[in-house]
């Protein structure tokens, strides 16, 4: 009976210690199950579509209906997790897809592959027929180099996208450069963590609360991908080379979208005047600059993102269902 009533308060602490020993021994694995979580809680689904051979993965909620569906591309270097602080705030209603961009997460990567702006761009064309997506024009929300790639397509496929949103794109002549778009544009590859440390550094370039996410996890997250350091380093040369580097501003003009544009006051990537490059080049697009908010808007404004993204998406759409954000 002794030996019995030790053990329990043994396995309690033993099952305490599993996540403090992941934290501070594996911390890849501790990122990988939080991530989980937070995909069961928003009710996300992953999906995966094929197209001759090629595998996309993606984040769904929801089922397309009468509003229109929304379409997410991440940035570079990060997949479609990249959205799930802000999903906990969209109604649930709607029906949301978050792709992992070519090479990115689970969407296929191939070694020959090309990921120049157009050869993304048409990737994801592919992805939103076999999907049958353009069933109806959808709203196409990007971030970075996703913002780049959901402008150039929704020039390219104007009667498929009924409304864009650009947070911070690249893919811009910027009136003024940050330091590291100087490297990046020099294809200085030392840009691209090539350790956890470096990864720490580039995170809080990225994030103007770096701080509230945990050291570990942060590590965690780089640790898995440095593993995947040779594909960033080929869709980097790809994405700053010429044909790429100012394909969005030689495509604006093409956009027909209501178009919003989000960029933070304090973006340390890629300069904030790029905002005003967009304002002049998209007939009537809305700016919005987020104050104390860097490069990685999702994480660091997600509530007032996310308010602004449903603003947006209710004034050009016909639905009266749509709420403002929960708490």
């Amino acid at each position: 009976m002794d030996s019995i009533l030790l053990k329990i308060p043994l396995t309690f602490i033993g099952i305490l210690l599993v996540p403090v020993l992941l934290n501070f021994l594996w911390p890849a694995p501790l990122v990988r199950f939080i991530l989980w979580c937070s995909q069961q809680i928003n009710g996300l689904k992953v999906g995966y579509a094929e197209h001759n051979g090629y595998r996309f993965c993606y984040y769904s909620r929801g089922k397309p209906g009468l509003q229109p569906s929304i379409l997410m591309l991440h940035g570079y270097t990060i997949h479609k997790i990249a959205w799930l602080l802000v999903l906990h705030f969209f109604p649930k209603d709607i029906h949301v897809i978050c792709l992992d961009l070519p090479g990115h997460g689970g969407t296929t990567c191939l070694p020959g592959e090309s990921y120049t702006a157009f050869d993304q761009v048409k990737r994801i064309h592919e992805f939103v027929e076999c999907t049958r997506l353009n069933g109806k024009p959808f709203h196409m929300v990007g971030i970075s180099m996703g913002g780049m790639l959901a402008g150039i397509y929704a020039a390219h496929y104007p009667s498929e996208v009924c409304c864009l949103s650009l947070l911070c794109p690249i893919g811009l002549r910027f009136p003024k450069d940050t330091d590291v778009f100087k490297r990046a544009k020099d294809a200085d590859i030392s840009v691209i963590p090539s350790n956890t440390q470096e990864g720490l550094l580039m995170f809080r370039t990225c994030s103007y609360h770096f701080y509230r996410f945990p050291k570990q996890c942060i590590k965690g997250f780089f640790g898995d991908w440095l593993l995947e350091s040779n594909f960033f380093r080929k869709c980097f040369l790809d994405v700053f080379n010429e044909e790429s580097l100012y394909s969005l501003q030689e495509n604006m003009s093409k956009i027909q979208a209501p178009t919003q544009v989000i960029w933070g006051k304090d973006d340390k990537m890629v300069d904030v005047s790029g905002a005003d490059v967009l304002a002049k080049g998209i007939p009537q697009a809305e700016v919005h600059l987020l104050e104390k908010c860097g490069h990685f808007i999702p994480a660091d404004s997600p509530k007032k993102f996310s308010q602004l993204l449903l603003d947006f998406y209710t004034s050009h759409t016909k639905s009266e269902k749509l709420t403002k954000p929960k708490n």
